[in-house]
């Protein structure tokens, strides 16, 4: 018999670093809703879906200290992330190649207009990299343009994939997902107003902790986006579908053993943070700050994933608590509806029997 129910483990039970959030969080999240809500990039229905997965809480709860302008960048990032989500997940791999160029090329020349009857992302981007870097430090910039171009260039990567039919190992699934998971260009605002210089940025023992924070927001967000996306056959590319194929478990085996690697990459990475090499008295300030600033990414993504309504709709603080979550029935999703069209889904439609 199918598995009706998904049993939820708790990821961040014992991860030291407590929930928080910005106290500015509900008015900059309705100045950056209300400017990309300016550029109709949805239909009105898909905008209310976009909305009710309130990425403000996202990006209020990663940069809990940042000021007001470095959270707005922040804000205006989640939201830039998730429409380029939302165009991306039913496009051809060459579609979405001309969208990564579009955005690229946006986000590298902020200053530039945009070409005439170019679709609207370009300028969405375009305008969120002129008020964002501006007074970001050639450091943080250097590091979020090549943070945020490995990205997109990932995302076209991901279309490839879906177009061939490509079936990724684990090992390889891992190391793809850390940089197509956008985890890498959401910790920048956490450094925009530092300046770390690239030797200490890219040191080994740094990237290692960036990347296991990033591999921790993998296994947080794939356990708890799985069900949004099996309902919505978008799943292939989610860790627990990829352990499910190459180990030949069930959803239950698969939890297990992304839980247990999970709690091995907490453990590697607060046994990381406590042999952080020292570089001077002024990089190791700004380096601490950082550290500490990635280090409240996995809480965060746990707490917007239960909070907002993107993965869990309503319901998510109850399912929070009781760890165990009704799977959704599978729906097809209306591929033609693409860019502005693009179908944003609610949860509580896709819950309805007879859901579109």
């Amino acid at each position: 018999m199918a598995q009706k129910v998904l049993h939820l483990p708790d990821l961040m039970e014992n991860w030291p670093w407590p929930r928080r959030i910005h106290p500015l969080y509900e008015e900059v999240s309705a100045e950056s809703n209300a400017w990309l809500r300016s550029f109709a990039p949805f239909t009105p229905e898909s905008q209310l879906a976009f909305e009710k997965c309130d990425f403000g809480l996202l990006a209020a709860l990663g940069y809990p200290d940042v000021s007001r302008e470095d959270l707005r960048t922040g804000m205006d990032l989640m939201n830039v992330f998730f429409v380029i989500d939302e165009y991306t997940d039913v496009e051809t791999a060459p579609a979405v190649r001309e969208v990564a160029d579009i955005v690229i090329d946006a986000v590298h020349h902020p200053s530039k207009p945009r070409p005439s009857g170019e679709f609207v992302l370009g300028e969405i981007v375009r305008q969120f990299a002129e008020r964002g870097l501006r007074m970001a430090t050639p450091e943080a910039t250097s590091h979020f343009l090549k943070d945020f171009t490995d990205w997109v260039e990932s995302v076209a990567l991901q279309a490839e994939d879906r177009c061939n039919g490509a079936k990724r190992s684990i090992d390889e699934f891992i190391v793809i997902r850390r940089v197509n998971n956008g985890g890498l260009p959401s910790l920048s605002p956490c450094e925009l107003h530092l300046s770390i210089p690239d030797e200490v940025f890219y040191h080994p023992h740094i990237v290692h902790l960036r990347d296991t924070a990033v591999d921790m927001i993998t296994t947080i967000n794939d356990v708890l986006s799985y069900n949004r996306e099996q309902a919505t056959d978008n799943d292939d590319f989610n860790l627990l579908t990829v352990v499910m194929r190459e180990l030949d478990v069930d959803l239950d085996g698969a939890m297990t053993w992304v839980t247990r690697f999970h709690e091995d990459l907490a453990r590697r990475f607060i046994d990381g943070l406590e042999r952080v090499p020292s570089f001077g008295s002024e990089i190791d300030g700004q380096l601490h700050e950082y550290l500490e600033s990635i280090a409240i990414w996995p809480r965060c993504v746990d707490c917007w994933s239960f909070e907002a309504g993107r993965y869990f709709g309503d319901q998510g603080l109850e399912f929070q608590r009781t760890r165990r979550v009704p799977l959704l029935p599978k729906r097809e999703r209306n591929a033609e509806h693409r860019r502005e069209e693009v179908q944003v889904h609610l949860i509580e439609r896709l819950a309805q029997p007879n859901a579109a």
